[in-house]
């Protein structure tokens, strides 16, 4: 069987055997897939640095019938983020972008969508920003996967939310006005409303160079990293050191 040959960003990567590694690769070709690459902490020619998490490569794997895994023959580096300086807050940064990605995504499934989204975020960590392209690709994934609700009217009435307080739990979807909400809501500050609205309508990289420090967009992150904890029904690894990092 001939091989295939697909874009790729790495996922991630588990030790197997003595020599071998598991492998979840995001493929442009078919989605989601989970490998094993031979020899892999070996070979330098056929893998070097390339499966190194969130390095954007070209693999060429071999899918054979009636087996979960493929075998992963070897990657070509394309782009790789430790071509930069990768700091704590980076890191934790990369690793939340893999984390959904992973959790999210269903295997074998491709979404050309998500794939260039995540390219185009990838790239913003490479430079100083962080909060940013974190803001654009949790609320880009949320849509993605159809889990963002309409930010302009409550969820329970129907009432227009434009002018007035707007307010989330998380337990429940969408947005709700002042007389609907939940005890213990938190509230949206139309600040943020009107950031996810423009980020809708823009690509990541007109964002650049703008001022983001971690207290914008905070609550409009806190919502939808619990629309998405909800419908993964499990709390994100990377959320809470997301949350430890000061600045």
């Amino acid at each position: 069987m001939a091989l295939k040959e697909s874009e790729a960003i790495v996922l991630r990567t588990y030790p197997l055997r003595e020599s071998d590694l598991l492998v979840t690769l995001f493929t442009r070709l078919e989605g989601k897939v989970k490998g094993v690459a031979r020899a892999a902490k070996k070979s330098k020619r056929r893998f070097g640095g390339a499966l190194e998490p969130l390095t954007y490569v070209r693999a060429f794997y071999d899918d054979r019938e009636r087996q979960e895994l493929v075998r992963l023959d070897s990657c070509e580096v394309i782009e790789s983020p430790l071509a930069a300086e990768i700091s704590y807050p980076r890191a934790v940064a990369l690793g939340h972008v893999a984390e959904l990605l992973d959790e999210l995504l269903p295997d074998r499934e491709a979404s050309d969508a998500v794939f260039r989204l995540a390219l185009s975020v990838l790239q913003e960590l490479r430079g100083p920003a962080l909060w940013m392209p974190l803001t654009y690709f949790e609320l880009w994934m949320t849509r993605l996967m159809g889990f963002l609700p309409e930010f302009s009217e409550c969820v329970v009435c129907g009432r227009s939310l434009n002018d007035s307080r707007a307010f989330y739990h998380a337990l429940a979807d969408g947005l709700m006005c002042a007389q609907d909400k939940r005890l213990a809501s938190s509230e949206m500050s139309p600040e943020s409303r009107k950031i996810a609205a423009q980020m809708l309508r823009s690509r990541v990289s007109d964002f650049a160079g703008i001022e983001w420090p971690k207290v914008v967009g905070a609550d409009l992150r806190k919502f939808l990293l619990q629309t998405l904890e909800r419908h993964i029904e499990k709390k994100l690894v990377t959320a809470g050191m997301l949350e430890r990092i000061s600045t």
